[in-house]
Formats: C-alpha cells, sequence, structure tokens
C-alpha cells in the first residue's frame, strides 16, 4: 500500500471493499469460484482469505480494537461479519479445504482475541508477529540502537521496559489463551525480523522456542537479502 503511486500505479490501489457491500458480495463470490476451481488441485494446502485486513487503520485510523469495535462491530468494516459469508461460499462447493483467517489490523496478535470464531473445523485463525515492529524487529540502519534484551520505551508512555523472554512469553500468550479458549487451532502464518537488528538471533530464536513450546505452527517472513 504504501508502494502506490512509487512501484504501482496509484490507481491499482482499490480499497472500497471495506465500504461497498456490493464489492464485498463480488468477495464471496470470487471465492466460491476460486475454491470451486481449485478444490482438488494437490498443490493447494488452504485457503488464506485474505492478508492483513486493516480496515481500522487504512480506512478509519483506529489502532486499538477497544477504540474501533464499539462504533464498527456488524459494519462494513467488521471483519467478523465479513470473513463468515466468504467461508460460507466456499464451503458450498468445498467442505475439506482447510481456511486460513487472519485477525484486523494487519494480522496484529493483540487483534486476534476480537476475531470471532465460527462452527468449522476447518479453520485455522492467523497472526503476523512483528512486534515490537517499530522499536525493534523493523529498526532501519544506520543505526539499530535497540538490542535483545535490551530496555527501551515498548507502550509509548515515555519510560523505559524490559525486553526479554518474559516480554515475548506475556505478549504471546494471547495466542495461546485464544487457542485453549475456543478450541481451534492458531498460527503465525508470518513471523521475522530485518537481518541488521542488533541481536536478532537471540530474538529469533527465543520466539521460536516458544512457538514451540505452545504447540503453534509458524512461516518465517524472509527479507531478500539483496533488498535495501
Amino acid at each position: 500500500r504504501d508502494g502506490a503511486g512509487d512501484w504501482f500505479a496509484q490507481d491499482l490501489l482499490i480499497e472500497w471493499v471495506w465500504t461497498d457491500q456490493e464489492a464485498q458480495d463480488a468477495g464471496v463470490e470470487m471465492w466460491r469460484y476460486t475454491a470451486e476451481r481449485y478444490r482438488d488441485n494437490p498443490v493447494v494446502v488452504g485457503y488464506d482469505l485474505m492478508c492483513e485486513p486493516n480496515s481500522n487503520d487504512v480506512a478509519l485510523g483506529f489502532y486499538n480494537p477497544e477504540d474501533f469495535y464499539p462504533q464498527y462491530a456488524g459494519s462494513t468494516y467488521d471483519w467478523n461479519q465479513f470473513y463468515p459469508r466468504i467461508v460460507a461460499g466456499i464451503r458450498e462447493v468445498d467442505s475439506d479445504m482447510p481456511v486460513l483467517v487472519n485477525a484486523m489490523s494487519w494480522g496484529g496478535v493483540r487483534w486476534l482475541p476480537y476475531l470471532k470464531p465460527i462452527d468449522d473445523p476447518r479453520i485455522v485463525y492467523t497472526a503476523h508477529q512483528y512486534e515490537p515492529q517499530s522499536e525493534y524487529t523493523h529498526q532501519e540502519p544506520p543505526p539499530a540502537v535497540n538490542t535483545y534484551p535490551g530496555e527501551f520505551d515498548l507502550n509509548w508512555d515515555g519510560e523505559p521496559d524490559s525486553f526479554d523472554r518474559v516480554w515475548l512469553e506475556d505478549f504471546l500468550s494471547i495466542l495461546a489463551d485464544f487457542q485453549h479458549e475456543h478450541g481451534v487451532p492458531v498460527a503465525v502464518n508470518e513471523f521475522g525480523v530485518m537481518r541488521w537488528v542488533p541481536n536478532a538471533a537471540d530474538f529469533m530464536r527465543d520466539e521460536m522456542d516458544i512457538f514451540e513450546g505452545l504447540g503453534i505452527n509458524h512461516a518465517l517472513w524472509v527479507w531478500n537479502p539483496d533488498w535495501a
């Protein structure tokens, strides 16, 4: 999205799926058609409905679920009313394929508890984990100064906080709590860190160890080594 007008044409950025009911209806039909076409393809292992649904941010400027849902629950901006309709369309033609449902706000872990599971045994609820993003995993050089473990402001109150395995375990417990509360599979289908960030290997080692301990499948996002 940030590349609109740069590496692709501005008019290719089309986001009115969050404001137009007919566009959402078309999205349901698109997925029904896709499932009918690919349900028997042996290389297709799941349908990921939308990568990082983000109406709260790009359309409305909300960053906290506590602010978003009281005003917009049930509206076209609400993924909780949109994704079940997509699943229903898929299930008209394909009852077996696993379906992956990302949390809102770019798949944010903090938004996963607000995702409402539906009665379908073959759904995997997913999040993307890059936190703390601006403070650590996405630091741009030079220099990338915050390290792991370390101390820096993690909650924007102006005071330093401890950033270590204890912080990671507490933050990632959100995933396990959702999994246990609803009895559903949970996966982190994107996580990672820019390679130049201090002590990135230690951070990744701890994070993957926690994922394994929680029984949560995970898929690494790799930045191209020659990317500037």
